[in-house]
């Protein structure tokens, strides 16, 4: 009899604990944003998400999961896992992350692609890496990033980003804030360059992380 109240008072705690989460949590979705970078990508989807006013309970994002797209990956399906157990699960998981070299962008695609439940897990890559999305805020363009012996493909985006930007570094806070006024022009290029790169056979570059924003954008009912 014990043990059946004990049992009891648990279920009944969690289910308390549950809803008062659930409370602070507005009526739109909920969605997890999960970086491989530790800095640049998450401050950069914060200062969207307090741009458009979104509820932290809403949108979570998270940079601390390591640099390998897998890892992202891995960490992704980890916390939807840890929500869904506890009966609020997250509507969509967004996986931001790079090419640049990783072994493991292949294979982090596919876990993606077979992911369940289908249609809730969405990568969010940018190729060469996640400074072409910012590139694109000030320019069209379609060129190609191959590594040269003394030049990543990212430091050569970077350097490209830094005719616009001379003061940009990795990890500043204050990017989305900078460019907004330049991202439907972004959006537009990234849409288009999405475009060119399918149309001729290739990814590079490419990126979509214009999907995300804009799905940011209209999360919440107006």
């Amino acid at each position: 009899m014990g043990t059946d109240n004990l049992f009891h008072k648990r279920r009944e705690k969690k289910l308390t604990d549950l809803k008062r989460h659930a409370a602070k949590r507005e009526t739109y979705a909920k969605i997890l944003i999960v970086c491989e970078g530790e800095k640049t990508e998450p401050n950069y989807f914060t200062g969207a998400r307090d741009h458009y006013r979104l509820n932290t309970a809403n949108v979570e994002i998270c940079g601390e999961c390591g640099s390998d797209p897998r890892s992202v990956v891995t960490y992704a399906k980890q916390r939807y896992r840890e929500e869904r157990d506890a009966g609020d699960p997250f509507n969509k998981v967004y996986c931001v992350f790079d090419k640049d070299s990783h072994a493991g962008y292949s294979p982090a695609l596919n876990e993606l692609a077979s992911a369940a439940p289908k249609g809730t897990f969405i990568a969010i890559n940018s190729i060469p890496c996640f400074e072409y999305w910012l590139l694109l805020h000030f320019t069209y363009t379609t060129k190609p990033y191959n590594a040269l012996p003394d030049k990543s493909t990212g430091d050569q985006v970077l350097q490209d980003l830094k005719v616009y930007m001379p003061d940009y570094e990795k990890g500043q806070q204050d990017v989305f804030a900078a460019l907004r006024d330049q991202l439907d022009y972004a959006k537009a290029n990234a849409e288009r360059s999405l475009k060119a790169a399918k149309a001729n056979g290739t990814d590079n570059p490419s990126t979509r992380v214009h999907e995300l924003v804009a799905f940011m954008q209209g999360i919440k009912p107006q």
